[in-house]
């Protein structure tokens, strides 16, 4: 079926369904859904594996280590390769990879044939390719979709993270290895993952957005070059600099009280259990998801660099009152305001840099945007334990909700977002492409031609 006749054919959908008029991001969403399923059926199987093997938080940690080591040393050149190679074939490339890799697991562990160090070789494996993933698919989305469906598009995404890695992915994961075993739930990964790599081959290839005719000759040199091209448009530009730090201090500050002493507060302060754990992290999900998709309904808001900084900043409140209070709904209800508050500015800040970083350079920019979260996550929750040991649960938790408020109006008023953000509108529908037109590349190449 023809672009014009699959958007014509669905006019029915509109406010954050509106990609899905386009046959190309349905496509698109179709892998990003599969991969998605597969990494949450992974997350659980993995750990359950390690298990069976006799292994425990020690292998596990060693198996962790490996994918996360793996995202870390290839963050950086996954932006620069998002800027120089066509992003679909990056896609697909880490696809198969990570396809082939699990398929592998899945079999030695049918075959009791699996060993500890063939989970740590794999998680490797995927760390590296991941690491290509994320530049590659924020580079690729503004070339398939026009200018005034990416903040849809991205809450879309971001409402999928939650529902179908961290709810769906998991249950159906725990089913499988009630009703069978571990390896049975990798296999089911692997046809997950070969799903979609099926949908990835029938999107249809776009060209790059930027022109390498002047660049250096040698491949390396010229790697070297845009990597640090990065770090200067970076350093260049305020409102970028100024959240990316903010990012990096709000990150260190949130996650790990969230992810190390939340489990620590219910069971000691609360008295809960296992179940209590997860009622609060489903809350935790359930309010990224509504973030996500709520935001995605609106148009970019007029201040959207004031809004989203504040929103970071004012939505981490609610994790004071973990600290005053020892109440399960108490702690669900903070972090329910908090996954809201920490996903609908993400989709803001995805379509910010979809639409003001100069077309040629988005890979490198989003690989710089997820190496910060990439490097401080873990610095965070090593930090976690032996901070609130020496300060206490309810300290640490105050300045976890109270200084990256301080901070996101710092940001603000250094970075001036106020006069950058009215200098630079996005709030302003673009000109109508017109009906079935395809647009972003496309249009340049004619433009070209003209």
């Amino acid at each position: 079926m023809s672009e014009v006749a699959a958007t014509s054919g669905s006019r029915w959908l509109r406010g954050p369904l509106r990609p899905f008029r386009r046959g190309q991001y349905r496509l698109l969403a179709g892998s990003v859904t599969m991969s998605l399923f597969a990494a949450g059926v992974w997350l659980i199987a993995l750990v359950w594996q390690v298990i069976a093997l006799g292994g425990g938080p020690t292998e596990l940690s060693l198996v962790s280590a490996a994918a996360a080591g793996g995202m870390v040393a290839t963050t950086l050149l996954g932006g620069v390769l998002a800027d120089r190679v066509p992003q679909r074939r990056i896609l697909l490339a880490v696809s198969v990879a990570r396809t082939g890799a699990i398929a592998v697991v899945a079999a030695l562990a049918v075959g009791d044939l699996l060993h500890l160090w063939h989970l740590v070789v794999v998680a490797g494996v995927i760390g590296l390719g991941n690491g290509f993933t994320y530049p590659a698919y924020s580079a690729l989305l503004p070339s398939i979709l026009p200018a005034e469906d990416l903040m849809a598009a991205n809450g879309v995404e971001g409402m999928l993270r939650p529902t179908i890695m961290q709810a769906a992915g998991p249950a159906l994961a725990s089913a499988l290895i009630a009703a069978s075993s571990p390896g049975a739930a990798i296999a089911v990964v692997a046809v997950l993952e070969a799903l979609g790599v099926a949908f990835l081959l029938f999107v249809r290839p776009v060209p790059l957005r930027r022109d390498k005719s002047a660049e250096p000759a040698h491949p390396v040199r010229a790697a070297v070059v845009d990597l640090k091209d990065g770090f200067v448009y970076m350093a260049r530009t305020p409102w970028l600099l100024a959240t990316l730090l903010f990012a990096s201090v709000l990150i260190l500050l949130i996650m790990g009280p969230v992810e190390v002493l939340i489990p620590f507060v219910i069971k000691d302060r609360a008295g809960g259990g296992p179940g209590d754990h997860a009622i609060v992290m489903a809350a935790f999900g359930i309010g990224g998801a509504i973030g996500s998709l709520g935001m995605a309904t609106f148009k970019m808001p007029r201040r959207y660099l004031t809004v989203m900084n504040l929103f970071w900043g004012l939505g981490c409140l609610p994790l004071v009152l973990i600290g005053l209070f020892a109440d399960v709904w108490v702690i669900a209800a903070a972090v329910f305001v908090v996954g809201v508050c920490f996903s609908a500015p993400m989709v803001i800040w995805g379509t910010l840099l979809q639409r003001r970083v100069p077309p040629h350079m988005l890979g490198r920019v989003s690989s710089l945007d997820f190496f910060v979260s990439l490097v401080f996550m873990p610095v965070s929750m090593a930090l976690a334990g032996p901070v609130s040991g020496g300060i206490g649960l309810g300290l640490t938790f105050a300045l976890a909700g109270l200084v990256p408020t301080v901070v996101a109006v710092l940001g603000i008023v250094l970075a001036r977002m106020p006069k950058d953000e009215l200098a630079h509108p996005l709030d302003v529908t673009p000109p109508a492409e017109e009906e079935g037109v395809e647009v972003g590349p496309v249009k340049e190449l004619v433009a070209d031609a003209a």
